[in-house]
């Protein structure tokens, strides 16, 4: 595609922040949803709950590190981790506090990252070919895709929920939510493809904005009339807030539980962790391929794989000492590259300094917060199906008239759409990591000989 901003492009500064704040848009909701996933996995509450704000900053804090190890050449954004979620949850299980569990997610992602690091100097020293042959087109294509196509789940139940609740549940009319996902939807890919220059690049604002605008008034409406199924904000949450707070850093309360740390604890903790990297490893391989079709630069062999590793692994260590999630990069990042033809670096790291700065700022945070569920899932209907559209753009340049490339594909998007997870004890593959060591496995069978050449 034709980028209007490419890797090394500088956008002017005002381009620059509202270019940056759309970013944090598409990377907001999934960021900030692993730390409140925990809190209701684990049971944690009040001053034990982890807090979102520390995940942002973590997050700021992790994009920043992978961006120095890859020499500003990377445009990705990377956030919280879903893939760690079970881990995480192990973290507090078998912690005899919730001050441990701090420490174990600290640990935790250390040991993880600690991985990466392993496999960054393997790349290095053995360079990237044998991952070419291991994973190529016919491979990483349909995986790529599987990425995507396995968020549509996500996207479609935020798509018919808001964000008032009553008695816990979402009380507008899933009709009413869906219509206003709709109209977001809808805005974005007008202004992307009809858009002038300006609206072309900030498609996700001006539809995020339109899609609060239309259930602001909605809500407004619903309380006038006082009919619950019309309300979608809700706006109780902007009462009584502080302007500036210090996010509840995950150091400061796992300093509190580190003498209740043993070896048996250590232990548990690297099984819940270790095997997950290996698996979130061949994710990053998808990711990065995917990033590099999109801006036509491999980036597995510039800056190079190992520095995307380094930069994945240390950055992961970085963020869960702050925020205690670890990170990876993020779909939703490179979806956003992907329509708005923004591969600017400088603006990954401006929107990282936008989450370093605004987990301090309440108000920011809160409104975020605020955005409900269907403005959000009709944005995601873009981004995740952009990721899916750009495997497929993959699968193309496969000849998938022989036999041997149209098997591989297929166990790909059968058993990952499917939903083939595999769980050992504490430890799960996912679905999507299943599928790929399944097309590994068939296309390494089928193509023996173009695996020796």
């Amino acid at each position: 595609m034709k980028l209007v901003y490419d890797v090394k492009d500088k956008p002017k500064f005002g381009h620059l922040i509202v270019l940056a704040f759309q970013q944090l848009l598409a990377i907001l909701a999934a960021t900030i949803v692993v730390p409140v996933i925990i809190n209701g996995n684990a049971g944690l509450t009040g001053d034990d709950a982890m807090s979102q704000s520390a995940a942002l900053f973590g997050a700021g804090v992790g994009t920043i590190v992978y961006l120095l190890f890859t020499k500003f050449r990377s445009p990705v954004f990377l956030g919280s981790s879903f893939a760690f979620l079970g881990s995480m949850t192990a973290a507090f299980a078998g912690a005899v506090s919730a001050q441990a569990g701090y420490v174990g997610l600290i640990i935790g992602a250390f040991l993880a990252g600690l991985v990466y690091v392993v496999i960054a100097i393997v790349v290095k020293v053995a360079g990237v070919r044998w991952i070419d042959k291991l994973m190529p087109k016919q491979v990483i294509g349909p995986t790529v895709a599987l990425i995507g196509l396995s968020l549509a789940g996500a996207a479609i139940s935020d798509l018919q929920t808001g964000k008032y609740y009553i008695d816990g549940a979402p009380s507008a009319n899933p009709l009413i939510a869906i219509l206003v996902g709709i109209i977001t939807l809808f805005v974005v890919m007008i202004c992307s493809v009809y858009g002038k220059k300006t609206a072309k690049l900030i498609p996700f604002i001006i539809g995020i904005l339109a899609g609060y605008a239309v259930a602001s008034i909605f809500t407004v409406i619903g309380t006038a009339a006082g009919n619950d199924a019309l309300k979608l904000i809700d706006f109780r949450v902007f009462s009584g807030m502080k302007i500036f707070s210090i996010p509840s850093f995950t150091f400061l309360t796992a300093a509190k539980g580190i003498k209740e740390i043993d070896g048996a604890y250590f232990a548990s903790v690297a099984m819940a962790y270790v095997p997950v990297a290996f698996v979130v490893f061949a994710e990053h391989i998808a990711d990065h391929k995917n990033i590099s079709s999109i801006i036509e630069k491999d980036l597995l062999k510039d800056p190079g794989l190992h520095r995307t590793l380094l930069g994945d692994g240390v950055g992961s260590m970085a963020g869960a000492f702050f925020g205690g999630c670890p990170n990876t990069t993020y779909g939703e990042s490179i979806g956003c590259v992907a329509i708005t033809g923004n591969a600017s670096v400088v603006t990954i790291l401006c929107t990282s300094v936008i989450c370093l700065l605004m987990s301090f700022l309440n108000p920011f945070v809160v409104f975020l917060g605020s955005i409900p569920n269907c403005v959000m899932g009709g944005v995601c209907i873009a981004l995740y199906g952009f990721i899916a559209v750009s495997g497929l753009k993959m699968v193309q340049k496969v000849d998938l008239e022989q036999n041997n490339n149209l098997f591989v594909v297929s166990t790909i998007l059968i058993t990952g759409i499917g939903g083939l997870a595999l769980t050992f004890g504490k430890i799960t593959i996912t679905a999507i990591a299943t599928a790929l060591i399944l097309g590994i496995i068939a296309n390494l069978v089928l193509n023996r000989k173009a695996n020796k050449a």
